[in-house]
């Protein structure tokens, strides 16, 4: 298979696994409150590492940690845009009150457009896929240790 086609494959499972989350919370009117947006680290989690899995099942003895960290990053920052291309969309043109609900639940005098949240999501989205890779590495890593 291609280098980075499982990457990509994984990359838009995580998006579309992301989307559907926040569409479901905002069928319960639950999408505002920021809480829920932690599990979105959880499906985030779950995508890089069946990822490097399938990149490490793929090349079984030839698989190297710099395989495993390209196939991860490649998965969450994939998806991170996508999704943020999606949030994009959704608050400047299907719900442009959304930023002011969510807003209003921390503080009156935030002033937040679409550009700067859709800044703050890809940039949450980057640094939990930095850290989940580096920390599913671990997993998956070969031992330098004889046993």
């Amino acid at each position: 298979m291609n280098r980075i086609s499982i990457s990509i494959r994984y990359g838009t499972a995580l998006a579309a696994s992301l989307i559907a989350y926040f569409l479901i919370l905002s069928l319960f009117d639950a999408h505002t409150q920021a809480g829920f947006s932690t599990f979105n680290m959880v499906i985030t989690a779950f995508a890089i590492y069946d990822s490097i899995r399938s990149r490490k099942h793929e090349l079984r003895e030839n698989f190297k940690y710099e395989n495993g960290v390209v196939s991860g990053l490649i998965t969450g920052i994939f998806g991170t845009i996508l999704f943020t291309v999606f949030m994009s969309i959704y608050t400047s043109e299907l719900n442009p009150d959304f930023l002011d609900n969510l807003t209003g639940m921390m503080s009156k005098n935030l002033d937040v457009n679409p550009l700067m949240f859709s800044f703050v999501v890809a940039i949450m989205g980057f640094a939990t896929t930095v850290v989940m890779t580096l920390t599913f590495m671990q997993l998956f890593k070969k031992s330098i240790h004889k046993k």
